[in-house]
């Protein structure tokens, strides 16, 4: 109709950007980092500006965080930084200058700043970033060399839109920031002053009625009292898996010394710790064929091939490898195919019941029957009532552990036992 005014289709588009993003992100996708720049990238299409960015405030200097610019050689950087009194972001903040600049030449006090006259500064937006608690990160911004009086409420409405969203996901990195802070000292601190302990748990023939091995179990007593798998795990998050879990190693070995020759000790260790190295240099010296290594159920091996070959050297001089957790899932029954151990540790939700549940029963002989045609012996978890050991023995388990048959115990308490 006459009159009315023509839409410009990619204008139109352009219009959605913001809504499109915050949209899309809301559901999750993408690191802190990736979704923060993308905001930038958005922001900065709708408006039509050459550069965005994300300014934190620290020790009176505006440090630049993430930059997204129109131009092949910006003129800032991610990591730049100069001083807070000197920027436009300090003084949008405390009031001495407006969010939304159309011009920044017809400012006053925007002219006093000479970054306004050498970039030049035409058109600016800047809005405070403002964490959970209260606290002011820096700015969320955008500019351009050229005005643009096109400007409005609305386009600031979008840029606060758009801050607080970013201050969001800023306030998740810094939380997740000091949580791996904290992770990292509790970790570094149970290190620093051993505060663990190693318990023996024994491995019993059931047949000949004699402890054949023992499984080491780590103990904490540092604070926050957790299990010692949040530990492992912790460790692992902070990049100290190798650190605390040969620590962990070394510790239980030196009970290999005060029991029998002809006893064993098993370790549980990650197959990352074998595919660096680490479980190598922890068994120097070791006699390997009173060693058993572990690798649970719950542990992903990314390459079988690589693992094995880094485990070969061990294997050939007598150090037998075990799958942990057998019966718990698919993963367990792909480590037993490709790793082709020694030893398989059935799971104790696999045990439990066995005298009178047929499907366990029957899941149960065929891993026997598995293990008798590969050369493996079977070995049940968490063994607790007399009708479980006897269901075993009929159905040829003759090793086991649980509370029924050894508790764990220290070191000091295992020598009494021969």
């Amino acid at each position: 109709m006459d009159g009315q005014p023509i839409l410009d289709p990619v204008a139109s588009q352009l219009s959605l950007i913001p809504y499109v993003f915050l949209s899309t992100s809301s559901q999750g996708a993408g690191s802190i980092d990736e979704v923060v720049l993308d905001a930038l990238v958005a922001i900065r299409l709708h408006l039509d500006m050459e550069v965005a960015f994300v300014a934190e405030f620290s020790n009176g200097r505006r440090r630049f965080r993430y930059v997204d610019s129109a131009w092949e050689n910006s003129p800032i950087a991610v990591g730049d930084s100069d001083p807070l009194e000197l920027s436009y972001c300090q003084r949008v903040v405390d009031g001495r200058l407006p969010e939304l600049i159309q011009d920044a030449k017809q400012i006053p006090a925007a002219m006093e700043l000479s970054v306004t006259a050498a970039m030049p500064v035409g058109a600016h937006l800047s809005v405070p970033l403002r964490l959970s608690d209260g606290q002011i990160y820096g700015t969320f911004c955008c500019f351009s060399t050229r005005p643009n009086f096109s400007l409005g409420d609305r386009d600031l409405a979008i840029m606060h839109l758009f801050a607080d969203f970013t201050a969001r996901q800023l306030w998740r990195k810094l939380d997740a920031d000091r949580s791996h802070q904290e992770m990292t000292q509790r970790v570094t601190t149970v290190l620093d002053r051993e505060a663990f302990t190693t318990v023996y748990q024994p491995i019993v023939h059931l047949l000949e009625g004699r402890i054949i091995g023992f499984e080491t179990l780590t103990r904490f007593w540092s604070t926050p009292m957790r299990p010692p798998d949040v530990w492992f795990d912790e460790a692992a998050t902070v990049g100290l898996s190798e650190a605390l879990e040969m620590a962990a190693i070394a510790k239980a070995l030196a009970g290999l010394s005060q029991i029998p020759e002809d006893v064993y000790l098993s370790f549980n260790v990650s197959p990352d710790n074998i595919l660096n190295g680490a479980i190598h240099r922890t068994l120097q010296g070791v006699p390997l064929h009173r060693v058993v290594l572990e690798v649970t159920e719950h542990q992903e091996i990314s390459d079988y091939s690589q693992f094995d070959q880094c485990l070969a050297p061990l294997r050939d001089r007598g150090l037998r490898l075990a799958v942990d957790d057998a019966g718990a899932g698919y993963a367990s029954f792909l480590h037993i195919l490709q790793l082709k151990p020694e030893i398989i540790k059935l799971d104790i939700g696999l045990i439990r019941d066995l005298d009178t549940d047929l499907t366990r029963r029957a899941l149960t002989a065929a891993l026997v029957g598995f293990a008798q045609e590969t050369g493996s012996k079977i070995v049940a978890e968490g063994v607790e009532t007399t009708a479980e050991v006897a269901t075993l023995k009929q159905l040829r388990v003759s090793q086991a552990q649980g509370y029924l048959l050894g508790h764990p115990l220290p070191l000091g308490d295992i020598v009494g036992l021969f």
